[in-house]
């Protein structure tokens, strides 16, 4: 069949439908404008890859200055009610119950304790809840001010290291408690001649180091980024897509497996051994159940679910291609921070001598306050109104 000439405005119907299709199928959903100021300067987005761990956003340098640019999605989630109410409150909450309880712990330990292992390991937990909760007040102002980081490069970078360090710090010296606890019970004349002050001060030296070589990365790599289209800047929560993408997924999937996973299976081994041993002895041992399970509940609840979603955001492609999983990873890092207020009262449940101590020493200053205020109102001369004004 002969086929006439087409004029302009006569394509056929089908033809008009292909060529909608394929428009809309070659048009990018991905990335909506990025500001809404128009700008003359072009900014060209490069091909879209994963990005491990944090919020990919694109690098674009102008007038010499490096943005990151974000779609208005994940804009609009980072500037929902979740991060800049919710993670900043939860954050100021365990500012306000963390300081004073281990500050409290520490002092007790310090100067009212005898120098044991144990104690040693307590000590050196309570300073390392002590020095995350010190680190909180930059987060909170971090988010209560929308993302936005006022303090520089540098505080972004050690703020960041200092949180991470101390987390997983705390995470080390409690799997070292439960690791003296297993040779004082299960191999007590074994462990006697190296379970002594100093070998515990050695490994908390050692745990210490390990958590500054974990965290040193955190603290040569760029953290901070001014957000494009708004004045922010953000820290460590968005990073750039192409830049050390290899770099941060075998970083993290390393912090996790030495730092959690490892210490978790050690502590299960430790405190089932420490039952075993106990109810083969025929001792009484509800107070040790209690205990252990405290301990792992504690680091369970606080610490998996971080975790965990870090594990899901490696393996699935979708988060690591657009960080749909980093806003509840971001709550629950700020839900494993409790473990730094739940800690003193796991010293308080586990030493009776450490509730006594702190019981002694509070009630002996209001006794001898108490006492030496009766004693000088029976023997000094009563005052004049006067200089019952001073």
């Amino acid at each position: 069949m002969a086929m006439g000439t087409l004029g302009p405005g006569r394509l056929p119907r089908g033809l008009l439908l292909c060529c909608a299709f394929w428009g809309l199928c070659t048009a990018s959903p991905d990335y909506d404008d990025y500001s809404q100021n128009s700008t003359n300067e072009q900014v060209t987005t490069p091909e879209i890859t994963p990005c491990p761990r944090a919020i990919p956003g694109e690098k674009a340098t102008i007038n010499n200055v490096t943005y990151l640019l974000l779609p208005e999605a994940t804009r609009s989630q980072l500037g929902s009610a979740v991060t800049v109410r919710l993670i900043p409150c939860l954050y100021t909450l365990v500012f306000l119950l963390g300081l004073p309880s281990n500050a409290l712990a520490l002092w007790v330990l310090a100067t009212r304790s005898e120098k044991l292992t144990s104690t040693i390991f307590l000590l050196n937990l309570a300073a390392a809840d002590l020095l995350l909760t010190l680190v909180l007040p930059f987060k909170i102002f971090y988010y209560f001010l929308g993302n936005n980081w006022p303090f520089g490069e540098g505080l972004c970078r050690l703020s960041t290291a200092f949180f991470y360090g101390n987390m997983y710090c705390s995470v080390l010296l409690l799997t070292c408690i439960s690791v003296d606890r297993y040779l004082a019970v299960v191999h007590p004349f074994f462990s006697r001649s190296f379970r002594t002050p100093a070998f515990a001060a050695g490994a908390c030296a050692a745990i210490w180091l390990c958590a500054a070589v974990l965290t040193l990365p955190l603290t040569l790599q760029q953290q901070s980024y001014p957000l494009y289209g708004a004045d922010v800047t953000l820290c460590h929560d968005v990073l750039p897509r192409h830049e050390d993408e290899g770099f941060y997924f075998y970083y993290f999937t390393c912090l996790i497996a030495c730092a959690f996973l490892a210490p978790l299976l050690v502590m299960l081994f430790s405190y089932c051994s420490v039952l075993r041993a106990l109810l083969g002895s025929g001792r009484k041992y509800s107070y040790s159940i209690k205990l252990t399970a405290l301990v792992l509940f504690m680091l369970v609840a606080f610490y998996t679910p971080s975790n965990v979603l870090l594990l899901v955001h490696y393996s699935s492609y979708n988060s690591k291609l657009y960080g749909n999983l980093y806003v509840g990873y971001m709550v629950s890092l700020a839900v494993s921070t409790f473990n730094s207020c739940a800690d003193p009262f796991v010293y308080y449940y586990v030493s009776e001598d450490f509730r006594e101590k702190v019981r002694r020493r509070l009630f002996r200053h209001s006794k001898q306050n108490a006492a030496s205020l009766k004693t000088s109102k029976e023997t000094l001369p009563p005052k004049s109104s006067k200089d019952s004004l001073v």
